[in-house]
């Protein structure tokens, strides 16, 4: 595997959330890429799709022992992350999320990774939520 592509297995819990930024800071730090605001974009969706996925599992699916993998890849075009999780299938219209109000706790995760994103992409695929994260170089 390449510098520019890492790919590691975490549990879907909330000491996770640390661990993935961790992870991605270090990847980061591999590319040597000094645009602030590709890393911010990337990272802010990174976080609030994993944060969804930990969320939703604890609330909807309490199975135990769910996991979610988080794939990082750096090309010329764009810098790409792929969570992929063992969930419960999740059943989202992208191109109808929008922001929560601002008296709303909660809502706000999808909105703010379609604003940072080029593209964000779900579907569920072999008994797997696949959630694409794209932001273009």
């Amino acid at each position: 595997m390449s510098p520019a592509r890492v790919e590691f297995d975490v549990p879907a819990v909330p000491a996770s959330l640390d661990e993935v930024q961790d992870r991605f800071a270090a990847w980061w730090d591999t590319l040597g890429i000094d645009d602030v605001r590709l890393r911010f974009g990337l990272e802010t969706a990174l976080a609030e799709i994993a944060a969804n996925i930990v969320e939703h599992t604890r609330r909807a699916d309490q199975e135990a022992g769910r996991r979610y993998t988080v794939g990082l890849d750096a090309t010329d075009r764009e810098l790409v992350a792929v969570l992929t999780d063992n969930g419960l299938p999740v059943d989202i219209d992208l191109a109808a999320v929008t922001m929560a109000d601002a008296d709303e706790e909660s809502g706000r995760g999808l909105a703010l990774a379609i604003a940072a994103l080029d593209r964000l992409e779900h579907r569920h695929e072999g008994g797997h939520n696949v959630w694409t994260l794209v932001c273009a170089r």
